[in-house]
Parts: structure tokens; C-alpha cells; sequence
């Protein structure tokens, strides 16, 4: 097949560096520009400084339609107004990193509508789909953590999630939380019980769950916090993000690890480990991996993903190979940190 023509926004921040990597080295894409007004002529190396010797490609102002796929690898707010002010050909197919178009009340956009890009959720919705809205960070782990119990009715009134997250899930930015003397060494909590991923956190499970979001008064992040119990952390790393959730549950533990393998079992990317696991397990990879205990009536899940890649520019290609009829695994078959 003719290499899918792709045409970045935004490249110059962590998404946009992370889609760069990935994508110089896909056998089925071609670049054909990556934008970035701030640094408009000087060479990917120039901010990627560990791309020297990969790629001579430049950063480009120029926007225009001459390709198959948009990445919009920009600030959450800044996607919605680009694509207002930069008409697209209709032609082109778009993926969105930013949180515009993820909520079921925002994701009509030129007469189509934005499907939510969660592989393991919506992978055939996604194959036929126009416009993508790739999902969260936080919001891809704490999901693969309770997809299969959501698929059989049996996620509880409430849900208890603690997740932490490295610095990069920050953006790329600096600012009192990501500066390095106080970062390191150091742990704290953040926008505990009203983090905005509750949002397409519920209308997910609700997906599968009819009936899990509760309805009636209240934003839908008020109604979301009514069921998910969510204390966001930031870590001392740069990367990636650990998930210890726990529920009321009946299952024994051999039950509830049949019913994860059977979610699974055709998603290659999504894996579940009977031995305990790790972050570096994930980091630098596309991999969500699963651990199950059972504690008397709780069910403990412990979920390990990288924020960078299976939480955004990795789940973004992706979501293009399987619009572009590619097996999924193209491209993304990373090697993990180790050590």
C-alpha cells in the first residue's frame, strides 16, 4: 500500500516528540510536515535532541490538507479553536491528543462525529471512524483496569482508585510541580475526588455498565466522583503511571483473572500478569499490564502504563492503524527500560 501521508500539530511538546519517534521509524508513513510556529526551520533534533542522527526533518509553519491523517498534538482547549481556524479538508482523517472532542456532549465536528479512541473498547467503532478523540492518561489505565468487569455488570457503587502519575503527564511546560528540586524525592496529591478524566472515566463504563453514571442534577464530573473514589498522585519519575483500584466483589480470584484473560485475549497490547508487576515493566512501551488479588470481599487491581505512550502518542498511532486497515501492533512493537 501507498505510505499513509501524516501531518503533525504541535510537535514540538512531549506528545508531539513521542508521536515523532514512533512515527520516523513506521514502515507504512511518511511525514510531511511537522508543525511547530516557535520553531519553524530549525531541525527535530534541535528539540528532540535524542532524534540526532535519525532524521534530518525540519519543523515547518506551514499547515495545509495534502495528507491522510492529522495528529493534533496540542493543549487541551487549543484543538477545538485550530480546527476553527484552519479549515481541514474533509478528506483528512483527524486525531485529536487533547480532551476537546472526548465527552459525549463535544464530539460532533464536520457533519461526523469524534470516535473515543480507546482500542479495547470501541477497536471496531474506531476502524471505520473519521475523527478520533484519543483518550486521557489517567483516563486509559484506571479504564483497562475496569473494562471486563464493566462488560458483565459487575463494577459496585463505588469505586476506589489511587493512581500515580510521573511529570511528564504535566506537559512539557515548567512549572512549581515539575521543577526537578521539587519533584524529586517528593510525592503529593492532586485534584482529589474532581479530576477532569472522571468524565469520559464514567461515560465509558456506563458504555458497558448501562446505568453505572448516575443521572439527574450535577455536572457529569459531579456524577462521576459520586461512584469513582479517585486520589490522583504526582511521583518522583518522569514517566508513566501505577493504578492500585479496589472493589466490593464476589469473584474469587481464579474467576476474576478468567474474566480478564477472556477481555483480553484478542487486544495485543493490553496484558494481564498473574506475578506482581512494575512500571518499568511499561515504560517506553504500548503495554498495559494487569495484576489481580483478592483481599476477603475486595478485589484489588493493579494497572502499569506508560502516560506518553499507551496514554497518548502511542495509542494515537495505534488508532491510526486500525483506521488505515494496518495490524494495530505496527510501529509500536517498543522495547521496555529494563533497568
Amino acid at each position: 500500500m501507498e505510505k499513509i501521508k501524516v501531518g503533525i500539530v504541535g510537535s514540538a511538546g512531549y506528545t508531539g516528540g513521542e508521536l515523532l519517534r514512533i512515527l520516523i521509524f513506521h514502515p507504512q508513513v511518511e511525514i510531511v510536515f511537522a508543525n511547530s510556529a516557535s520553531n519553524a526551520g530549525n531541525k527535530l533534533s534541535d528539540v528532540h535532541n535524542d532524534l540526532f542522527g535519525d532524521t534530518d526533518l525540519t519543523f515547518s509553519s506551514d499547515f495545509h490538507s495534502d495528507i491522510d491523517v492529522l495528529f493534533l498534538c496540542v493543549g487541551h482547549g487549543d484543538a477545538k479553536k485550530f480546527l476553527d481556524a484552519n479549515p481541514v479538508d474533509p478528506a483528512v482523517k483527524i486525531i485529536d491528543l487533547s480532551q476537546d472532542y472526548r465527552l459525549r456532549a463535544n464530539t460532533a465536528f464536520g457533519g461526523k462525529n469524534f470516535i473515543y479512541g480507546l482500542p479495547e473498547l470501541n477497536r471496531e467503532a474506531i476502524r471505520s471512524a473519521h475523527y478520533i478523540a484519543n483518550p486521557g492518561c489517567f483516563a486509559t489505565n484506571i479504564q483497562l483496569a475496569l473494562l471486563p468487569l464493566a462488560s458483565k455488570g459487575l463494577l459496585p457503587e463505588q469505586l476506589h482508585v489511587n493512581a500515580t502519575t510521573g511529570s511528564t503527564g504535566a506537559g512539557q511546560k515548567p512549572s512549581a510541580t515539575t521543577h526537578f528540586s521539587w519533584r524529586n524525592n517528593n510525592l503529593s496529591a492532586y485534584k482529589s475526588f474532581d479530576h477532569q478524566h472522571l468524565q469520559e472515566i464514567s461515560e465509558s463504563l456506563d458504555q458497558l455498565q448501562s446505568g453505572f453514571l448516575p443521572q439527574g442534577a450535577g455536572s457529569l464530573l459531579e456524577r462521576a466522583a459520586e461512584k469513582i473514589n479517585f486520589v490522583p498522585q504526582r511521583g518522583d519519575f518522569a514517566r508513566g503511571i501505577f493504578s492500585a483500584i479496589y472493589v466490593d466483589s464476589d469473584l474469587t480470584e481464579e474467576e476474576g483473572y478468567a474474566l480478564y484473560y477472556a477481555y483480553y485475549e484478542t487486544h495485543p497490547f493490553t496484558h494481564v500478569s498473574k506475578a506482581n508487576i512494575d512500571l518499568k515493566q511499561v515504560v517506553n512501551t504500548n503495554k498495559s499490564i494487569i495484576h489481580l488479588e483478592k483481599h476477603g470481599n475486595k478485589l484489588l487491581i493493579l494497572n502499569a502504563t506508560d502516560n506518553l505512550l499507551k496514554g497518548a502518542s502511542g495509542q494515537a498511532v495505534q488508532n491510526m492503524n486500525l483506521m488505515f486497515g494496518l495490524d494495530e501492533r505496527t510501529g509500536l512493537n517498543l522495547k521496555s527500560v529494563g533497568f
